[in-house]
């Protein structure tokens, strides 16, 4: 195909050229009624570029030929079947995919360090889920995919199960034998869903980790966004063999997806497209090194330890992604939303990502010396200031199996149950109503229908203590839990 075409991009040059007004969606007319205060903030080509696919960009005699001409390029891209644009973020995208293949009541396979979208969309679902727990590394305080053998023991145990929800990589990079999970479904002939929201970038590298494409999934998630370079909310699904129908997918799309779909994530997503294939390999050729330059000064600092080879090496992970730069400073005697916030506030550097143990930051192909320099510089600035910051109250780190709590309900079934809400004390041994995850990195420790221990309780009041955010239970502070009511 021939990839140095942009449909998108194309239509809309072809849209300005001829002069358009449109007269509907969106109201600011293609900029005309912006206000110059926020124009001069956002610049008004956003608003130039805004434009209603339909009978705009595209019209009804072409039925979306321009959107569709601009998936099949990416299908091709990224050696998929077929490919479909998203404008919701892999948060929907997620939710979609699960619908596509387990509807209410029936089971499905989920690694549970899933995102709190997972757990979102199994509570709007209805699906039944089969926890694939991940394998914990009790040293680092971190979860990494499950293994192949994990799957197929579960499959063994449910042989109604409809697939498996394998996310890889982790939000640390840690990724998952994809090829060996793929092949554990297909022997129980199940589709495989990756959610490969950290990997957009994966099919157009060989020094990264595999793409789930070319490892055999059946259906994988991307969030462009994430590691390319289309704007925020850019997603897309990847389809191949016929375990999962691209109708059902497009239909159950269409249940959850917006009928305003953004241009300008279309058009991002068609550009990034093109500029990947006939540049993509010495981008990230450049990334990797760069890449490679901060790991190594970073592993250097006095108080630093930078994640990387070992956890293949020591078999807690199939590969990594060169391109995460995953620091614990627990040595520094501080935690990582401590590090992250002086970072934030001393030298103007916005890590990708923190938790108790670690931050992390995502080279991508789009750093340059400058950025290299500015974050190795606070880096080195952080270890010769660590000793003055605030000692802030102790996480109770629990120990890994703690995690791993009984389903005693479907969460459908207990989110929407009566509910009351109880001291935390009072929660130990109750069925849990609500999802409770803290930010960062949004990981639900409790979903909805699973039994609340001590431990756990333990380490989220604690955690609450040290500085962690949980935007999403009812009660932030968890001095009080949503619970299913007693008969």
């Amino acid at each position: 195909m021939d990839h140095s075409r942009v449909p998108v991009l194309e239509a809309l040059e072809e849209f300005r050229r001829r002069g358009d007004i449109a007269y509907g969606p969106p109201g600011h007319k293609q900029g005309r009624g912006t206000d110059p205060r926020v124009a001069e903030v956002l610049g008004i080509d956003v608003f130039r570029s805004d434009v209603l696919s339909l009978n705009g960009l595209d019209d009804r005699r072409q039925s979306q030929g321009v959107l569709a001409q601009a998936q099949e390029l990416m299908a091709d891209a990224v050696g998929a079947d077929q490919a479909f644009f998203s404008t919701c973020g892999s948060s929907l995208s997620v939710k979609t995919a699960m619908l596509s293949v387990a509807g209410p009541g029936e089971k499905l396979l989920l690694s549970r360090n899933a995102h709190k979208a997972v757990i979102a969309a199994v509570i709007i679902n209805g699906v039944e889920p089969v926890w694939v727990h991940p394998k914990f590394d009790g040293e680092r305080h971190l979860a990494h995919p499950p293994e192949p053998d994990d799957v197929r023991r579960r499959l063994r145990e449910h042989p109604d199960a409809k697939g498996m929800l394998l996310i890889t990589p982790t939000d640390w990079g840690t990724c998952a034998d994809v090829a060996g999970v793929a092949e554990a479904c297909h022997a129980f002939d199940v589709p495989l869903i990756v959610d490969e929201a950290w990997g957009a970038h994966l099919p157009f590298h060989p020094g990264l980790p595999p793409w789930g494409m070319y490892a055999g999934a059946d259906l994988v998630v991307t969030s462009v966004h994430k590691m390319g370079g289309a704007v925020e909310q850019s997603s897309v699904f990847h389809l191949q063999y016929d375990r999962v129908a691209p109708e059902v997918l497009k239909q159950r799309e269409d249940l959850l997806g917006t009928t305003s779909a953004s241009s300008l994530v279309y058009a991002s997503l068609d550009g990034w497209r093109r500029q990947m294939v006939e540049q993509g390999h010495d981008l990230l050729d450049g990334a990797i090194v760069r890449a490679k330059r901060v790991r190594e000064l970073a592993d250097g600092l006095p108080g630093l330890r930078v994640m990387g080879q070992e956890i293949v090496d020591e078999g807690l992970a199939a590969s990594f992604d060169p391109l995460k730069i995953v620091i614990d400073v627990r040595e520094l005697g501080v935690s990582g939303m401590q590090a992250a916030e002086w970072l934030r506030a001393n030298c103007h550097i916005d890590v990708g990502g923190s938790d108790t143990c670690r931050i992390s930051a995502s080279i991508t192909y789009a750093d340059d010396d400058i950025t290299e320099k500015r974050l190795t510089d606070a880096l080195r600035t952080l270890t010769e200031h660590a000793d003055e910051m605030e000692k802030l109250p102790e996480v109770r780190l629990p120990q890994p199996g703690v995690l791993e709590l009984e389903q005693a309900m479907r969460p459908r079934d207990a989110f929407f149950a009566t509910v009351e809400h109880v001291s935390a004390e009072q929660a130990v041994g109750r069925i849990a109503a609500e999802t409770i995850s803290p930010y960062p990195p949004g990981v639900p420790v409790v979903a909805p229908g699973e039994v609340i221990t001590a431990e756990v309780v333990d380490y989220l009041r604690s955690g609450v203590d040290h500085g962690f955010l949980i935007s999403d239970a009812a009660d932030p502070t968890v001095k009080t839990l949503r619970v299913v009511a007693r008969d």
